[in-house]
C-alpha cells in the first residue's frame, strides 16, 4: 500500500483572480468619464444657459424701464387693464410710453384702426362717438412734449376728457380722423396709486 501525502495548499499568488485585460480597463474608465461628465457638466451647463437667460432678460426690462420715449408696440394686458385702455384690434402704429410718480401714473398710448375699432374703443371707456368734441385737443401740453405728439398742425381733430372717480383712471382722449377710414387715436390715461 502507498502511502498518500496530503497536498499543500499553493501559494497566494496562485489562486488570484486572473489580471483585467485592456479592453475592460478602457471600459471602466470610459464609464467613470461619462458618470463624472453627466454629474458635473450637465448641472454646470444648465447653469450658464440659466444664467444667460437671466442676463437678456434683465437687458430687456433695463431697456424698457429706461426708455425716455415712446415704444412701439402693445403695452402689455397688466397696463391696459390697469389703466382701462382697451386697444382694439385691429389696430396699427402701436406705441405707448409709462411713467409713475408717487402722484400720478400714466399711461400714453397711440393706435390706428378702423371706424368700427374706434367706436370699440370708446365704447369700452363707455363713450360714445357723441362724446367727441370737435377741435378739442384734450391732451395737455405737457403730455404732448413727453410723448412728442403735435395737435398744432391742420388736422381734424376730435377729443374728450373720461373723468372717473379715483381709483379709477381718467383718460384725455384726441382722434385724428383727417382719414375718416383709419383714425389715429391718442390717449393718455392717468391714475393716481
Amino acid at each position: 500500500m502507498t502511502e498518500t501525502l496530503p497536498h499543500q495548499a499553493g501559494t497566494p499568488e496562485d489562486h488570484r483572480p486572473p489580471g483585467e485585460d485592456r479592453r475592460h480597463m478602457v471600459r471602466r474608465r470610459a464609464l467613470t468619464l461619462l458618470t463624472i461628465v453627466l454629474l458635473i457638466g450637465v448641472p454646470a451647463g444648465y447653469l450658464v444657459i440659466s444664467a444667460n437667460q437671466s442676463r437678456d432678460s434683465g437687458r430687456e426690462k433695463e431697456a424698457k424701464y429706461a426708455a425716455t420715449g415712446m415704444t412701439r408696440g402693445w403695452p402689455s394686458k397688466l397696463q391696459r387693464r390697469i389703466y382701462e385702455l382697451p386697444v382694439p384690434v385691429p389696430s396699427e402704429k402701436i406705441a405707448y410710453y409709462e411713467t409713475n410718480n408717487w402722484k400720478t401714473s400714466r399711461l400714453y398710448v397711440q393706435f390706428q384702426t378702423t371706424n368700427a375699432g374706434l367706436d370699440a374703443f370708446l365704447a369700452g371707456l363707455g363713450l360714445d362717438r357723441d362724446a367727441l368734441e370737435k377741435d378739442r385737443v384734450a391732451i395737455s401740453d405737457r403730455a404732448q412734449r413727453v410723448t412728442g405728439w403735435n395737435f398744432r398742425s391742420s388736422s381734424t381733430w376730435w377729443g374728450v376728457v373720461n373723468e372717473q372717480r379715483n381709483p379709477a383712471p381718467t383718460q384725455d382722449v384726441v382722434v385724428d380722423l383727417d382719414d375718416p377710414d383709419y383714425p389715429m387715436v391718442y390717449v393718455v390715461s392717468r391714475t393716481v396709486p
